[in-house]
């Protein structure tokens, strides 16, 4: 049976370590609330953005036009690219396994050659294509827990000017979206080319351009990716604390479970060693009286 004083210390390790994912899901909780109300409060305006230039560049404009924005060009896809958003850090439960599982999909069942070009933003994702070998183009890390556009501009930059130089025929983001606190969800969503979302009307909408069509297009197509890019961040980030919150909460859980099967364990021992001791006294009086 263990030493009693060896239990004490494990007791005591256990309850220390209790202490630190305590603090931890209490942070990662305080920035939960403010990620989830950055990405909320951004959904409405990327989400409208979406479908306006969706219905635009389905809509308004026929072949002739459409080769002016060159954003908007369908072609054969032969070569894609991934723009792979995962955290810095871990420490957040199946998260970043459930990111890279869906990543592993994609470059099988989704990517036309099996090889995308890889802009990773974060490190699990760039230390992930780097130990797969995959085509690295770009990494961006240390974006950091309140990230501003200007921030998210280099990335949709090289995304950009990628699809128009011909080296990849679309271009994809994969992200993890924020559900709700214990569902977080890992979607691939296309950036490049502007498709038409689902359920827009068949039908042309009136729109009024100032200056004109073609300069406020060319304003808003850049805009589309830079504030897509920047969604998808803002989702990941909260997606991040949530899942973060909830294994911290876990593992604290688990360990006070543990500390007190460990106090049980040690009062049986310390039971153990009194019951000897007193059995040994008892055998020692009875050999002095022989």
């Amino acid at each position: 049976m263990p030493n009693p004083r060896e239990i004490r210390r494990r007791v005591r390790s256990v309850k220390n370590m209790a202490q630190i994912t305590r603090a931890m899901e209490m942070v990662a909780a305080s920035k939960m609330r403010r990620a989830q109300d950055r990405v909320t409060s951004g959904r409405p305006y990327s989400e409208r953005l979406r479908e306006v230039l969706g219905d635009l560049a389905s809509l308004q404009l026929d072949s002739e036009q459409l080769q002016e924005f060159p954003l908007l060009a369908q072609r054969e896809v032969k070569k894609t690219a991934l723009i792979l958003i995962t955290p810095d850090r871990g420490l957040a439960g199946a998260l970043n396994s459930n990111i890279l599982r869906r990543t592993v999909q994609y470059i099988r069942n989704e990517s036309v050659d099996g090889r995308p070009q890889v802009i990773a933003v974060g490190k699990k994702g760039r230390d992930f294509a780097a130990r797969t070998n995959q085509d690295l183009v770009a990494e961006f890390i240390r974006l950091g827990d309140r990230p501003g556009l200007n921030d998210i501009r280099p990335i949709a930059q090289i995304a950009i000017q990628e699809f128009l130089d011909g080296n990849v025929d679309a271009v994809h983001i994969l992200y993890t979206q924020f559900v709700s606190t214990l569902s977080q969800t890992p979607v691939v969503l296309q950036l490049l080319p502007i498709e038409r979302p689902e359920g827009s009307s068949d039908k042309a909408q009136d729109y009024i351009f100032e200056p004109n069509e073609k300069e406020v297009l060319n304003q808003l197509l850049p805009r589309y990716v830079e504030i897509n890019l920047y969604q998808a961040v803002l989702e990941n980030i909260a997606s991040f604390y949530s899942a973060q919150m909830v294994a911290m909460r876990n593992a604290t859980d688990n360990a006070k479970e543990l500390s007190d099967d460990l106090s049980l364990a040690m009062n049986k021992a310390r039971q153990a060693q009194i019951t000897n001791e007193v059995a040994e006294i008892a055998a020692g009086a009875n050999a002095f009286r022989t």
